[in-house]
């Protein structure tokens, strides 16, 4: 069973920062809801409209919180990406 990791990218030093675990139903419903951006490079640009529209469209508390925790700091938006390991 694969690990799957979300990351940022810090908006002030740009190194990766580890946000969490997800599980494949959480990826599965960022890919469905931001299939441009992740499509290419599995690398999308969140800001707080895209995280009103992520719980509009039903994501989970968890993934909510771990998307909102990303944004801290960073009030234009952050990149953020995963890696499957």
């Amino acid at each position: 069973m694969s690990t799957i990791r979300l990351y940022k990218q810090n908006c002030d030093t740009y190194e990766r920062e580890v946000l969490g675990k997800i599980t494949e139903q959480q990826l599965d419903f960022l890919i469905e809801n931001l299939e441009e951006e992740f499509d290419e490079d599995e690398e999308c640009f969140l800001n707080p409209e895209t995280l009103v529209y992520l719980r509009e469209q039903g994501a989970d508390g968890e993934l909510i919180s771990m998307l909102n925790s990303a944004l801290e700091g960073c009030r234009d938006g952050v990149d953020i990406f995963y890696l499957i390991e």
